[in-house]
C-alpha cells in the first residue's frame, strides 16, 4: 500500500509521518521520489541556477563541483523549494562529516550533552570517545561514548530548546569553512550576500526520526534555510503550510543539499526515517571513499587521516547526520544536521 492511499481527513502529514515511520509491516515506497536517479516526472521541475556567481574555482574551494555541473530541481507546488542532489567533489564528503563528527562538536560551541555534563567533561568529545570506539567489541554491555550520545550542535547563535528563540546574548564565532559552503550554494541559488549567523547539526541513529515542524524562530523570512546532509540516506517530508496539505516523501541522499525559501521556507517539514545502506554501509562507502582529498585549489584541508576516517565510518554506521543554515537580520546563520545540516540567517 503506497503512502497516498492513506492520505485523507485531518492531519494528512501526521498520517504519512506515522505511514513512513512505521516498522512493521516496512512501509512502501514507492511513492518516494529519487532525485539521485534524475528521471523525468511531472511533479519534478529543473531549478535555474546563477552559473555567473561562482566561478569553478570558488566552488572547489568549498569541496563543491562547479555549478554547471550540479543536478538541481524544484517540485510543482513548493515555490521557492530547492533541491541539489549530491554537488560535492569526489572525495570531499568525508572531510565535511569529520568536520561534524570531530571539530562542531567542540567547545565553544554547544551541544545536548552541556544540559547534564559541565563544560569541563565536554571540553573534548571526540578525544573522549576514541578508545572507546576503536576497540574491538568483548560482548559485554558497554557504555555509550559520548559521540555516541550525542544528538545535536549548535553554532554561531546558540538555539534555545525551551523558548524557541536565538539569543542575541548567547553567541560564538560560526565556523569558517561551513560559512563559506553556504555561501557558495545561496549565491548559485539567487541569494547573494546571505550570511550565515547560527547553524544546528542533528545527530540521527538508524531508529531516530525529526518531528513535523516549521523552522519560524528566525526574524527574517525572507532569507532561505539550508540542509545540508551526511551519511545514512533518510526519508524526508516536505508539506504546507497547514497540516492538513498532504506532503510529498523524498530520499535525502549523502551530500544532497535542500534551500527553503519563499513560500516553501515556512512549510511544515519532518524526517520520519533513516534508511541504513546495505549491511549498514553508508554511501561514501559503497562509493569507495576512503580517503578525503580536496584539489590544489581547495583552502578547507588536505587529507584526512586513516584513524580519523575508520571512526568516522563506525559512527556513521550507527548514526545520520545533518546541518542547517540560517540567516536572521540580514546575516545568515547555519543549522546542521548528522547527517543533516541547516544553516540561515537569524
Amino acid at each position: 500500500m503506497a503512502a497516498s492511499s492513506v492520505v485523507r481527513g485531518e492531519d494528512a502529514f501526521k498520517k504519512v509521518f506515522k505511514f513512513y515511520k512505521r516498522k512493521s509491516p516496512p512501509p512502501d515506497f514507492s511513492d518516494v521520489t529519487d532525485f539521485s536517479k534524475g528521471l523525468p516526472s511531472d511533479k519534478i521541475v529543473p531549478a535555474v541556477l546563477d552559473l555567473s556567481a561562482v566561478s569553478d574555482s570558488e566552488a572547489a574551494r568549498a569541496g563543491l563541483q562547479p555549478v554547471k555541473s550540479w543536478r538541481a530541481f524544484g517540485l510543482q507546488g513548493y515555490p521557492g523549494f530547492i533541491f541539489i542532489s549530491n554537488p560535492f567533489l569526489r572525495g570531499s564528503q568525508p572531510f565535511w562529516i569529520r568536520q561534524c563528527l570531530k571539530t562542531y562538536p567542540q567547545k565553544p560551541n554547544v551541544c545536548n550533552l552541556d544540559m547534564h555534563m559541565s563544560p569541563s567533561d565536554t571540553q573534548d568529545i571526540w578525544g573522549q570517545s576514541v578508545h572507546g570506539l576503536s576497540s574491538s567489541p568483548s560482548g559485554k554491555r558497554e557504555p555509550k561514548t559520548l559521540l555516541e550520545r550525542l544528538r545535536w550542535v549548535t553554532l554561531g547563535y546558540h538555539y534555545n530548546w525551551d523558548t524557541k528563540t536565538y539569543s542575541a546574548n548567547h553567541h560564538t564565532p560560526l565556523p569558517a569553512d561551513l560559512h563559506l559552503l553556504s555561501v557558495q550554494i545561496t549565491a548559485a541559488c539567487g541569494f547573494p550576500g546571505f550570511s550565515a549567523q547560527a547553524g544546528i547539526l542533528n545527530y540521527y541513529r538508524h531508529d531516530s526520526s525529526l518531528g513535523i515542524h516549521v523552522d519560524e524562530s528566525e526574524l527574517d523570512h525572507s532569507r532561505p534555510l539550508l540542509s545540508f546532509s551526511f551519511g545514512q540516506s533518510a526519508i524526508f517530508l516536505l508539506g504546507g503550510v497547514r497540516r492538513e496539505d498532504p506532503p510529498t516523501a523524498m530520499y535525502m541522499h549523502s551530500g544532497d543539499v535542500m534551500v527553503m525559501s519563499g513560500q516553501s521556507r515556512l512549510f511544515y517539514h519532518a524526517v520520519p526515517r533513516i534508511i541504513p545502506g546495505p549491511q549498514g554501509q553508508t554511501a561514501l562507502e559503497m562509493e569507495g571513499h576512503r580517503m578525503a582529498f580536496f584539489s590544489q585549489d581547495s583552502t578547507l584541508g588536505g587529507v584526512l587521516s586513516e584513524e580519523d576516517w575508520v571512526l568516522c565510518t563506525r559512527l556513521m554506521q550507527a548514526k545520520r547526520g545533518g546541518y542547517q543554515d540560517r540567516q536572521a537580520n540580514g546575516e545568515r546563520r547555519s543549522r546542521r544536521r548528522c547527517d543533516s545540516v541547516e544553516t540561515s540567517e537569524t
